[in-house]
C-alpha cells in the first residue's frame, strides 16, 4: 500500500470516524450495522485507494461506500423495500439524506448522536460508554479504563445496550431543545471523557491526541451555545477545564515525545491566550455552587496561574480536592488529593494516604496509583520500594510515552549492575 494512501486512510479514520458513523446511523438507523459497514468501507479504502488514488472527498467516499454495503446487507437478509419501510414506520431512519434542520434543532451530526445515545431508557454509565464507542471511535479497553472496569465487563455492557436499543425499538431521534437539559449531565460526561482520552491516550506512541482534545472542546463550546445566552454553570466549567488543560499541551512532551511532568514543564510554552479565555469561565462555573467540573476547573486555574512550580498554591488545591471528594467521591479523586497533600505537607503525608487507597484494592490495576506511590518513595529516598512500584506501574501502563518516563525513573532508583 502506498504511503500516501495509507496516511490518507489513517487520517480520515482518526479525524472523521465520529462524523461517518453519525451520518450512517442517521441514514440507516442501526448502531451495529453503521459501525460494521464503516469498518468495511475503511477496509475497502485500504484495498482500492493505492490503485485508484485518494478521492477528492475521502469522508464522502467512505460514507457512500458504507451506505452501499449496508443496503447490500439489508437486501441479503430481507427484501430491501420491506426493511426500509419498517424502518421508516418505526422512526429508526430518516426518509431523506440531508434533513433541513431549523434553528431550534441541534446543528451538528455528532452532537445529535451524543444526545441520542444518552437516552434516559439506558443506564447513565451505559449511555456514556455507548457514545464513546460508537460515535467517538474509542476502543473497548479505552472506555473500560475511564470507568475503572475490566474490558470484558465493558464489552458486555455495550452488547446489552445495543440489544436494548434494538429490542425496545428506541428511535434514533433528536430530542427537542426544551428536553436537552434532562440529558445534559451524560452529554457533558461523554465530552469530558473524550477530552481525557485525548489528553492522556490509553495506548500507542503519542501521549496527547490533539484531534480528540480539539473535538471535545469544539463540542463543549457547541453545547454552551445551544443552551442559550446564559448556559448552565456546569457547561461553562467544563469548557474552562478543557481549555486550561489543553493550554499546557505543548509543554507536556519534549522534542523526543517523552512525558514532562507538571513541575518540570517550561511554562513559557503554555498557551496564555487560552488561559486568559478560560479564567473568567471558571468564575462562571461556580455560579451554581461547587460542582465537580467547577472544582476541577478551579484546581486547573491555580496551576495555570502559578508562574513557577514553587508558586503553586497547594494548600488551596487540597481544600478544593476536599470539596470535590465531598460532591463526587471516587478513588481517583482521593489519589489526586493525596498528591496535592504530598506537595503541601511533604511526601510522607501523601504516602500515608496513597497506602490507604492501595489497601482497598480499588485502583490496583490503575498504573498511576503505582506511579504516584513510586514517586513518593523516590522523594523520601526509599529506592527499593520505589523500584517495586515503578515495576508494577510499568506492567500496567500501555502508552509508550508514559512507559519511557517510568523506565527512566526506574533506572534512577535502581542500583547500578554489579
Amino acid at each position: 500500500m502506498s504511503t500516501d494512501a495509507a496516511s490518507a486512510v489513517e487520517a480520515v479514520y482518526r479525524s472523521d470516524w465520529g462524523r461517518i458513523v453519525a451520518a450512517l446511523i442517521t441514514l440507516i438507523g442501526d448502531f451495529d450495522l453503521a459501525e460494521e459497514c464503516a469498518q468495511e468501507a475503511f477496509t475497502a479504502a485500504v484495498d482500492q485507494w493505492p490503485e485508484s488514488g485518494v478521492p477528492e472527498f475521502p469522508r464522502a467516499w467512505i460514507i457512500q461506500t458504507a451506505r452501499h454495503k449496508a443496503i447490500d446487507r439489508i437486501r441479503r437478509n430481507l427484501r430491501f423495500e420491506e426493511k426500509l419501510e419498517s424502518y421508516a414506520v418505526s422512526g429508526l431512519v430518516r426518509t431523506v439524506e440531508e434533513p433541513n434542520y431549523d434553528s431550534t434543532e441541534i446543528p451538528d451530526d455528532r452532537l445529535r448522536l451524543i444526545f441520542t445515545c444518552c437516552h434516559p431508557a439506558l443506564a447513565p454509565d451505559t449511555q456514556v460508554a455507548l457514545t464513546l464507542r460508537t460515535l467517538c471511535g474509542l476502543e473497548t479497553d479505552e472506555i473500560a479504563r475511564a470507568f475503572l472496569v475490566p474490558s470484558t465487563t465493558m464489552a458486555q455492557r455495550l452488547v446489552r445496550a445495543k440489544r436494548k436499543i434494538r429490542d425496545a425499538r428506541i428511535p434514533y431521534m433528536v430530542p427537542e431543545t426544551k428536553d436537552l437539559a434532562a440529558r445534559l449531565d451524560a452529554v457533558l460526561t461523554v465530552i469530558y471523557l473524550v477530552f481525557n482520552e485525548g489528553y492522556a491516550a490509553t495506548r500507542g506512541g503519542p501521549l496527547v491526541r490533539t484531534d480528540l482534545c480539539a473535538e471535545a472542546i469544539r463540542l463543549g463550546r457547541l453545547v454552551s451555545s445551544l443552551m442559550g445566552p446564559l448556559p448552565p454553570a456546569e457547561v461553562m466549567a467544563l469548557v474552562a477545564l478543557m481549555l486550561l488543560h489543553d493550554a499546557r499541551r505543548d509543554a507536556r512532551i519534549n522534542d523526543a515525545g517523552d512525558l514532562v511532568i507538571l513541575e518540570e514543564q517550561d511554562r513559557s510554552r503554555w498557551n496564555q491566550a487560552q488561559i486568559a479565555e478560560a479564567l473568567p469561565l471558571v468564575n462562571e462555573g461556580f455560579r451554581s455552587g461547587p460542582s465537580p467540573f467547577a472544582l476541577q476547573a478551579g484546581i486547573a486555574a491555580l496551576h495555570c496561574q502559578a508562574a513557577r512550580a514553587e508558586d503553586t498554591d497547594w494548600p488551596q488545591i487540597v481544600r478544593l480536592y476536599d470539596l470535590l471528594q465531598q460532591v463526587q467521591p471516587s478513588p481517583i479523586v482521593a489519589l489526586n488529593r493525596a498528591v496535592a497533600v504530598a506537595m503541601a505537607e511533604g511526601p510522607q503525608a501523601g504516602l500515608a494516604l496513597v497506602d490507604a487507597i492501595a489497601a482497598t484494592s480499588d485502583l490496583d490495576s490503575y498504573h498511576l496509583l503505582h506511579a504516584v506511590r513510586a514517586d513518593l518513595f523516590r522523594r523520601i529516598g526509599s529506592s527499593a520500594e520505589a523500584a517495586t512500584s515503578y515495576q508494577r506501574a510499568l506492567a500496567l501502563a500501555t502508552n509508550d510515552s508514559e512507559r519511557r518516563f517510568l523506565e527512566r525513573r526506574l533506572r534512577e532508583v535502581q542500583p547500578p549492575a554489579a
